[in-house]
């Protein structure tokens, strides 16, 4: 080879392509578009984002930041190629941390990263991001597409997502007059959300089914499609409770660690959550893990949310109203037990009855 030849390399020689970048940004951005609120609407391209909190509608805001990823669900998504609902999770694990402190989710940006751009599949990643995005109210204000061979195996992605949030001085969560005797209420899940896959492919993988195999849980669908249902979004029925009844104490996003590592979170050292677990509406498709994997229950609730993807702390009094709000803005809300003085050293979660596997 010629010295000519020897310098005549291009970064899409490196495997860096440009256009296909270039294609995608065109072709994500009627669904950004669609993501328009108050405050944001400016188009991608710029440097960086911009929001306006006054034109959002804020006095006296406090800022609240989260960021998050969807984990190896996205194997699944990659594997079963089906890529169209996983940018729902990567927006739901953020935006429902935001609201459990009280904020509004304003804004979002994306981080996509990947071996070699398909212009098609990312742009189907970003719809999903877009619909997660109308879903919570927030605006998707920008992101990062990375193409970065020998970093990740032809076909790979990774998924992450920032958001901002706002909530007025003075109306964060929890607040400080959590009690005993308060009534912890549960909003329901849409299946496994966006934690414990690691431990999903490693039964999907004893179960011996393909991807495309009828799922033995849910009639109609795949086992891939059934296991990448969307992380339920909380955020606008939530909102709704807050700021009509100004009566939620707390509120905790069950995620990764389930019901003994989340509800804490939340809660003052003195008091401790009274789980009744037989109240718990179990999908099946966690009786099919349980068995199938040979997952003891005490497991299953560390890992898994097991049906019920949020809690609400609210007194005895004003119970009723607030599920009265949030079943009318459809959500099942189920009455889980009460808070409890906590013995020194006890547990923040103490549970009654047992888990409907």
């Amino acid at each position: 080879m010629s010295e000519a030849g020897k310098n005549g390399l291009t970064y899409s020689d490196a495997g860096v392509d440009i256009d296909a970048g270039n294609l995608m940004v065109e072709k994500i951005k009627p669904a950004v578009r669609s993501t328009r609120r108050p405050g944001a609407d400016g188009e991608i391209g710029g440097f960086g984002g911009l929001f306006d909190l006054k034109a959002a509608g804020f006095t006296d805001p406090i800022l609240v930041a989260a960021n998050d990823g969807v984990g190896t669900k996205l194997k699944i998504a990659i594997d079963a190629n089906f890529h169209d609902t996983v940018g729902i999770d990567l927006v739901a694990m953020c935006v429902n941390d935001l609201v459990v402190q009280g904020a509004e989710p304003l804004l979002f940006l994306d981080y996509f990263a990947t071996g070699k751009l398909d212009p098609d599949q990312g742009a189907a990643i970003v719809s999903g991001i877009a619909a997660g995005c109308r879903e919570a109210g927030c605006a998707l204000i920008g992101g990062e597409t990375a193409e970065m061979p020998g970093m990740y195996s032809d076909g790979d992605y990774d998924l992450a997502g920032f958001a901002v949030g706002a909530a007025e001085r003075g109306q964060l969560l929890p607040v400080g007059d959590i009690a005993s005797g308060d009534v912890i209420l549960g909003l329901t899940s849409s299946g496994v959300h966006s934690n414990g896959f690691s431990l999903v492919r490693k039964i999907v993988d004893l179960s011996g089914l393909a991807w495309d195999a009828p799922a033995p849980f849910r009639e109609g669908a795949t086992l891939g499609k059934a296991l990448l249902t969307p992380t339920r979004i909380y955020v606008k029925p939530l909102l709704k409770a807050i700021r009509q009844t100004a009566a939620l104490k707390a509120l905790a996003h069950i995620t990764g660690g389930g019901f003994p590592e989340n509800i804490p979170r939340v809660l003052p050292k003195n008091l401790a959550a009274e789980i009744n677990l037989d109240s718990i509406p179990v999908p099946p498709v966690f009786s099919w893990l349980a068995k199938v994997g040979g997952v003891e229950p005490k497991e299953m609730l560390r890992t898994f949310n097991c049906g019920i993807g949020m809690i609400i702390v609210v007194s005895a009094e004003n119970a009723q109203t607030v599920s009265e709000i949030l079943t009318t803005e459809g959500e099942i809300v189920v009455p889980l037990g009460r808070m409890v003085e906590r013995a020194e050293g006890g547990p923040g979660v103490i549970y009654q009855s047992n888990l409907g596997l």
